[in-house]
């Protein structure tokens, strides 16, 4: 029987506590807006591609061509993004977030993140410098990590 590092089982706890708390006010959100969190998420690929394809888009989400068209149309419908033909191949579609679309993106990841304010309010200067120095430690080592071909960090 391996004992639990301390330092593992607290940082997993963290990203629990983290995750919990920045999905719900998220989800929250998106549910407000009429939102999916395929559509979000197609949001998100296509303001991060700058110009997404329709069948990339399709490869992010695991779904069909078809699939994908009709979230699409939802998405068009609400004013969220603009499709146009992609000008080196007229046969293939772009996508493209409009501004509302890029306004709705950064007040999602505005719900998703507001409760770091209120957590921060909690912390003593103290408190805020040996966190900001862990925190720089981590993402260090992290961006150290070797990650798959692809993979994001």
């Amino acid at each position: 029987m391996s004992s639990v590092d301390p330092f593992e089982a607290a940082l997993q706890e963290w990203v629990a506590v983290f995750m919990r708390r920045s999905m719900r006010s998220f989800i929250q959100y998106a549910r407000e807006h009429g939102l999916s969190m395929s559509q979000i998420n197609a949001l998100f690929h296509i303001h991060h591609h700058g110009g997404s394809g329709v069948t990339d888009l399709g490869e992010h989400l695991g779904i069909s061509n078809a699939a994908v068209s009709q979230l699409l149309e939802r998405l068009v419908q609400q004013g969220l993004i603009l499709r146009y033909e992609d000008p080196a191949d007229r046969r293939a579609k772009k996508l493209t977030l409009t501004e509302k679309g890029a306004q709705t993106l950064q007040e999602g990841i505005h719900a998703r993140q507001g409760w770091l304010h209120d957590l921060s309010a909690t912390l003593s200067g103290a408190e805020k410098e040996q966190v900001a120095a862990a925190l720089a430690i981590l993402i260090d080592h992290t961006k150290r990590l070797d990650y798959p071909a692809g993979a994001e960090n």
